[in-house]
């Protein structure tokens, strides 16, 4: 795959990303989705434990790194700063799970995609460590994001793997706990009743 190529699930959903959202690339390694956001006109933060990586990035507008061992020590960001979108590929720490979800501002868009179990049969990674039970993305988000799609089973190509990816938002709420219809259109449109909608794309 072309370094600078998205994600093809990436690519399909970020129409429900906010225009001009900050967007956090976690596990950028070299930056592909990082570039790729900033150059729609994103402000970007890539995240990543290879400080040669985020080095390239060093000369892209819009996008911000930091360096930071996200396994191995506290999570690197203030408590209270959230993004319109949070993007992950190919990598799994599963201790980051509530971390991810509470970095979404209402309206924030998780877009999650890597390997899951069957992998070990065909290929790196191997390690269950690395791989998604089935089913496992959709308990991390249960009773906190909205599923607009999720999918699990194996993709031939960019090359044969498992993979388990979801698609979730943060609705908005009002003070009642309900969603907040009006709040949810600014970002994603409405429908005629005003209902938040969240357009499926082939």
């Amino acid at each position: 795959m072309n370094a600078g190529t998205p994600s093809g699930w990436v690519a399909r959903w970020v129409h429900l990303v906010a225009p001009g959202a900050r967007v956090l690339d976690v596990a950028s390694g070299g930056g592909r989705h990082a570039r790729w956001f900033a150059g729609r006109g994103h402000a970007v933060l890539a995240v990543d434990r290879d400080e040669e990586a985020l080095a390239s990035m060093s000369a892209c507008d819009r996008i911000a790194t930091l360096a930071a061992d996200l396994e191995g020590a506290p999570w690197p960001l203030p408590a209270d700063q959230r993004f319109g979108a949070v993007i992950v590929t190919n990598y799994l720490h599963r201790p980051l799970f509530a971390r991810l979800i509470e970095s979404l501002a209402p309206g924030g868009v998780l877009i999650y995609e890597t390997f899951a179990a069957g992998n070990e049969r065909i290929g790196k990674p191997s390690n269950p460590a690395f791989l998604l039970a089935p089913g496992e993305l959709l308990d991390a988000v249960r009773g906190r994001l909205r599923v607009v799609a999720y999918e699990d089973g194996f993709i031939d190509a960019p090359r044969a793997a498992y993979v388990q990816r979801i698609c979730a938002v943060h609705e908005a709420q009002a003070d009642n706990g309900a969603v907040d219809d009006a709040a949810a259109a600014l970002t994603i449109g409405n429908t005629p009743r005003g209902r938040p909608r969240y357009v499926l794309t082939g």
